[in-house]
């Protein structure tokens, strides 16, 4: 039930903005990014805000062009994009030993699209949380429509400050979520207190490489450009989220950069010398023909105005992504699995 045409998309841009507020929400947004003179310390400051208006504005966007599952992951030649993220997804299952009845936490999980598909692989209840009040709506639907309701629900919250009791889950995981958090040892923290002694936690983060140089201007402006575009307050290095995990409390079993590793690169799917039927949406010229269509939908009024700038600069993350891929200054599968103490 993902996104299927120009009426669907038209119907979800702005998320749960007023359609006639969502130009002064973009505006506002940029504002945020140091492209329109924001700094770091801002995006810290009010990332709650930040963070919300991003996914008001982006997810239907997302849901359109990558399904259900908002995330990268390392491909094998001959499978196709939809069978390497569900892959991904079951590997972070299989970490963390889920077993039947586990209770499970999903920090950060979108519209649930993991969340759906490591329930019924592993036979497993997973709660998301998730503070933004159109993906959990969102999320609820698609629960019914994939018959999940009784094992998979969401909490609306902020992960750094969770309403859970401490040791109330069996596992937790996040899938490039928690590089939203302006600070990480706080959110691993945070993580640490509801997870039971004894259990793990595993993740794929979004990180600067050691290869990123912060006083190359090549390599800052296509940070900035994955900042503007995917609502992350700053970029941390893998060196800092190792360290954050550790000051937490945790120990970490292991923890390695899957892109290092994949036989296609992770950012495929993006980049405009490919072209695949499979994920359509997602090359040049189905970009081209979205970007059209957006122009036409908010011309005619079925698009609230400050859709095109949406669609903007989630082809500035697209670029900066592709590039810091390239470049390999950036990787959005830095992986790790840590345990907490008994």
């Amino acid at each position: 039930m993902s996104k299927g045409g120009a009426f669907d998309l038209a119907s979800g841009l702005g998320g749960k903005i007023e359609k006639d507020d969502v130009l002064s929400a973009v505006d506002r947004y940029e504002k945020y990014h140091s492209d329109f003179g924001g700094v770091e310390e801002d995006r810290k400051a009010n990332y709650t805000d930040m963070v919300n208006k991003y996914y008001d504005l982006v997810t239907s966007f997302y849901e359109y062009g990558w399904g259900e599952s908002f995330h990268f992951a390392p491909r094998w030649k001959g499978e196709s994009l939809r069978e390497s993220i569900k892959r991904h997804e079951h590997f972070l299952a299989l970490q963390l030993g889920l077993k039947p009845g586990h209770k499970v936490l999903d920090v950060g999980c979108g519209i649930g699209g993991p969340l759906r598909e490591i329930a019924r692989f592993s036979s497993t209840s997973v709660m998301g949380i998730n503070n933004n009040e159109y993906q959990i709506t969102r999320g609820k639907a698609l629960n019914r429509v994939a018959g999940v309701e009784k094992t998979c629900d969401f909490t609306k919250a902020d992960f750094m400050n969770m309403p859970f009791s401490e040791n109330s889950f069996d596992a937790v995981y996040a899938i490039e979520a928690t590089c939203h958090a302006p600070d990480a040892v706080g959110c691993y923290k945070e993580i640490y207190r509801v997870l039971k002694p004894g259990q793990s936690f595993a993740a794929y983060e979004w990180c600067m490489t050691d290869a990123f140089d912060p006083n190359n201007q090549e390599h800052q402006k296509i940070k900035a450009e994955i900042e503007i575009g995917d609502g992350l307050p700053d970029i941390r290095s893998t060196r800092q989220c190792l360290a954050a995990l550790k000051e937490a409390g945790f120990e970490v079993i292991w923890e390695q950069d899957l892109a290092k590793d994949s036989p296609l690169p992770w950012y495929l799917p993006l980049d405009t010398s490919h072209f695949s039927l499979s994920s359509f949406r997602l090359t040049a010229v189905g970009r081209f023909i979205t970007k059209n269509m957006v122009v036409a939908l908010e011309y005619v009024g079925l698009a609230p105005k400050g859709s095109q700038r949406v669609q903007s600069f989630l082809e500035k993350a697209a670029e900066g992504l592709v590039a810091g891929g390239k470049k390999e200054i950036f990787t959005p599968m830095y992986f790790f699995l840590a345990r907490k103490p008994q």
